[in-house]
């Protein structure tokens, strides 16, 4: 008794009309459709269509039957796809989206290990900050830093990130050191476009030794549409950032940007980093090789001390402005 084949003939019949079409469609004979039907009925003790000459119609017990039917075969197919991609050389063309600013800095040497160990495997890789449709746009996977707003994706966080506030230390002597998140509206902001934060413009902070959030709504001089030019002008002594560590964090270590407002917690610094695919069902193997290429070599985040070398720094460096500024 082979119970998942009485269940695919059976399908097979309504979904195909007919005996005969069933048939053609498992390279099966009419005759042994008709078995398969009569078995399947027999064990179960129901009669789970009405045929006549002209046409078939299930019954109330086959339409349920007919249902559930479906669902398994889906999942008995699904599984033997996995079990299949798992064994099987991942090949073809991986197409990939990613952020400009993380793409360039820490994505490359991923892109060389996953060439390296997979010869069969060609890459298409597209780098910019813009959300894209995955489906539409025929990508395979997309690297997303922050909150994930469509439910109908599948993700895999590999890595965090923290956006801290930021600016040379020049500036902070020309422009006084802000104490407050309200002391924010006297100073120049430069803003990243494409933040997908609850607020492009809004930040809410909370001090650290408590009391109630405080949201503050900025008006900026600057828009970029990458994290990038926003880095170089506060380098440039042009004004505050929102940027996350992994983009200044060798700046924070070496003093060329001090991170401001350090008796405050920001409500959404701390951001996931994601790979992003349209459907774990009958998962790729390429981008299943990717996606566990990313948590392996992600296990060590390169600015995973940022918090303590920029909470170190903190007090020194602002106090260092104001010494400046005073004499």
């Amino acid at each position: 008794m082979n119970r998942a084949l009485e269940m695919e003939v059976f399908a097979a019949v309504i979904d195909a009309g007919s005996f005969v079409g069933a048939g053609d469609m498992l390279n099966m004979s009419k005759a042994a459709v008709s078995r398969h039907v009569d078995a399947l009925e027999r064990r179960l003790g129901v009669r789970l269509m009405q045929r006549t000459t002209r046409r078939l119609s299930l019954t109330e017990e086959g339409a349920v039957f007919y249902h559930h039917c479906k669902e398994v075969l889906a999942v008995i197919n699904a599984a033997e796809a996995e079990a299949a991609s798992r064994v099987s050389e991942p090949t073809g063309v991986i197409r990939i989206n990613a952020p400009v600013s993380f793409g360039v800095r820490y994505l490359d040497p991923v892109w060389a290990v996953l060439l390296e160990r997979y010869p069969t495997l060609d890459l298409e890789l597209s780098l910019n900050d813009r959300v894209v449709d995955l489906i539409e746009e025929g990508i395979d996977m997309c690297v997303r830093i922050g909150e994930l707003t469509d439910s109908s994706l599948v993700s895999r966080r590999f890595a965090s990130t923290k956006v801290i506030a930021a600016a040379s230390p020049e500036y902070l002597v020309k422009h006084g050191v802000p104490q407050t998140p309200d002391d924010l509206h006297q100073h120049q902001i430069i803003s990243y476009r494409n933040w997908t934060g609850p607020g492009r413009n809004e930040w809410s902070f909370r001090s650290k030794y408590g009391g109630s959030l405080q949201t503050v709504k900025l008006k900026s001089r600057v828009f970029c549409n990458s994290g990038d030019p926003c880095r170089e002008l506060a380098l440039r002594h042009a004004g505050i950032i929102f940027q996350p560590d992994f983009l200044i964090g060798n700046d924070l270590r070496d003093g060329a940007l001090v991170p401001i407002l350090p008796d405050y917690d920001y409500e959404h610094a701390h951001l996931g980093i994601y790979a992003v695919y349209p459907s774990r069902k009958q998962l790729p193997q390429k981008v299943r090789v990717l996606v566990n290429l990313l948590v392996e070599l992600f296990e060590q985040v390169p600015w995973a001390t940022v918090d303590d070398v920029a909470a170190a720094q903190s007090a020194k460096s602002v106090k260092a402005a104001k010494s400046a500024k005073s004499a």
